[in-house]
């Protein structure tokens, strides 16, 4: 049975302007900085996704083009449904993978990112969820198609922040 890896990301910190609708708010100077730094802990600890999958927000489009540039271009695709949708449209979306990929990043919004997590490993995530910039690891064994709640074990959370290289 194939062994599957889930990365879920949470968009890096944004901006708050008044005259912007949600969509369209991009990342702070810190959350550029933030989103590259996450790119390359998930190249330096072996997580480097073969395929992104991408809320089509601006703030996640840009928090994986920082991350991205860590490491070879996966093939990206930007899905409508993690902008505003549920854990079980992400679950959704993973479960129509295709079996050649062994490596998946989702860059999403909370509350759902975190809540995603949680259906995957109940015990895994802590009650506060994933940080802006934050990464939780999952893995499983079996098809995409066989992921089911509670059946991908966290095995590591990270919140990436470049002030922290040193």
């Amino acid at each position: 049975m194939p062994r599957r890896t889930i990365v879920l990301l949470r968009h890096a910190k944004a901006e708050q302007p008044e005259q912007m609708s949600d969509s369209a708010r991009g990342l702070t100077p810190r959350g550029h900085s933030d989103a590259a730094y996450a790119g390359r802990w998930l190249a330096e600890h072996d997580h480097w996704p073969q395929v992104v999958v991408c809320s089509p927000a601006r703030r996640t489009r840009q928090t994986w083009q920082e991350a991205s540039s860590a490491g070879p271009a996966p093939s990206v695709s930007y899905e409508p449904s993690l902008y505003a949708g549920s854990p079980g449209d992400l679950l959704a979306v993973v479960r129509q993978l295709d079996a050649r990929h062994e490596r998946l990043l989702i860059v999403g919004h909370n509350p759902t990112i975190s809540d995603f997590s949680a259906l995957l490993d109940p015990q895994g995530i802590d009650d506060t969820g994933l940080r802006t910039c934050g990464l939780a690891v999952h893995e499983f064994t079996g098809d995409w198609s066989q992921c089911r709640p509670e059946t991908a074990a966290l095995v590591t959370a990270y919140t990436a922040r470049a002030a922290s290289v040193g």
